[in-house]
């Protein structure tokens, strides 16, 4: 399987782990992620206009030194997924997601008419950080409730394939003991964090269980209990078991 990433920080954050993941389950999945720290739908849309090599090229969660534009990288392979998000800080607004999510959902179409196109549910901020309360929240449950509205509403708008909900298993875990999954209030902690997102993604994309997953080579050090706990709210959200 083939997954490429139109994304910023925190596609980077959900494909750390995630080629690690697969192999851990004998599945040959190779991830491209195209960063550009904080990079909004708006910034993609003008860079796919002037074909602007302005991202850094991550092959399997790790950083190559190359410079592509978003058309080279669509052309470069056969692309089984594709996925797009909005900016973290803008995540909740429907409003910013047009019409620039439109327009890429047709680009992507264009240069990789077989691929499939799923959104990124990114994820709310850490309780207490300021950065929630600039954006006027003062609980991650009512960001991550506009968070899930505004990917629903893009993904209806685009015929998406599907949204990855990254969101709604943080808040699962969250809410099931686990105390901090940030590393600086918003971005995905080094281990457990981007460990989830990982099995989320790969759970998502492939339709595939990670109970009995064994990858285990995080850059911070989880517990074998937070991996399972990161491993039940992933059944959880993405395959609904209650």
């Amino acid at each position: 399987m083939r997954v490429l990433s139109i994304g910023n920080s925190f596609s980077q954050d959900a494909h750390r782990y995630l080629h690690g993941i697969a192999g851990a389950d004998g599945t040959e999945l190779k991830t491209v992620n195209l960063y550009i720290g904080g990079c909004p739908l708006r910034t993609h849309y003008i860079n796919s206009l002037e074909d602007s090599k302005a991202y850094e090229l991550e092959f399997n969660g790790e950083i190559t030194g190359f410079k592509v534009s978003v058309k080279e990288a669509l052309i470069s392979d056969d692309w089984d997924a594709v996925t797009l998000q909005q900016v973290s800080s803008l995540s909740p607004d429907q409003e910013t997601y047009r019409p620039y999510l439109e327009f890429m959902r047709g680009y992507i179409k264009k240069y990789s008419p077989r691929s499939a196109v799923y959104m990124h549910q990114t994820w709310a901020y850490e309780k207490g950080s300021e950065r929630l309360a600039a954006l006027g929240y003062s609980d991650p449950d009512d960001m991550l409730s506009d968070n899930k509205k505004a990917y629903e509403a893009a993904a209806a708008a685009i015929g998406a394939d599907g949204i990855i909900p990254s969101g709604e298993v943080f808040s699962d875990m969250l809410g099931h003991g686990i105390e901090r999954i940030h590393r600086d209030t918003f971005h995905a902690s080094l281990g457990l964090g981007r460990y989830a997102l990982g099995l989320t993604w790969y759970a998502c994309l492939t339709g595939r269980h990670v109970r009995d997953n064994s990858f285990t080579e995080t850059d911070e050090p989880v517990t074998a209990e937070e991996m399972e706990k990161a491993k039940t709210s992933v059944e959880r959200i993405v395959f609904q078991e209650r």
